[in-house]
């Protein structure tokens, strides 16, 4: 599966974003797909999740009431909408791959990576 993430940019605080991630190489109906970032000097973390197939999701804490997967069949695409962005929403953004049969927030379970898209909010 190739992954390529964009939609990142410059926002200020409590704007809003829709990153976009294209995939390829696979049928993606037994895929998850995933969303990850990672701020200067800290470890990438998880953001959230969707499962192809049934478009069941997971959230980080974080993202939950302020942000938005989902998937586009027809696009081969997965989305993220983020809403009322915070300073600490800045980061570089990844999008994610597995065929594993249940939804995980844990990176070493994503095989395939997309280059990361920068997101900054500005204060």
């Amino acid at each position: 599966v190739q992954l390529q993430a964009s939609g990142g940019g410059l926002v200020q605080v409590g704007g809003s974003l829709r990153l976009s991630c294209a995939a390829s190489g696979r049928t993606l109906s037994s895929y998850n797909l995933g969303w990850f970032r990672q701020a200067p000097g800290k470890e990438r973390e998880f953001v959230a999740s969707i499962r192809w197939s049934i478009a069941s999701t997971l959230y980080a804490d974080s993202a939950k009431g302020r942000f938005t997967i989902s998937r586009d069949n027809a696009k081969n695409s997965v989305y993220l909408q983020m809403n009322s962005l915070k300073p600490e929403d800045t980061a570089v953004y990844y999008c994610a791959a597995n065929s594993k049969w249940y939804l995980s927030s844990r990176i070493n379970e994503y095989d395939y990576w997309g280059q990361g898209t920068q997101v900054t909010v500005s204060s």
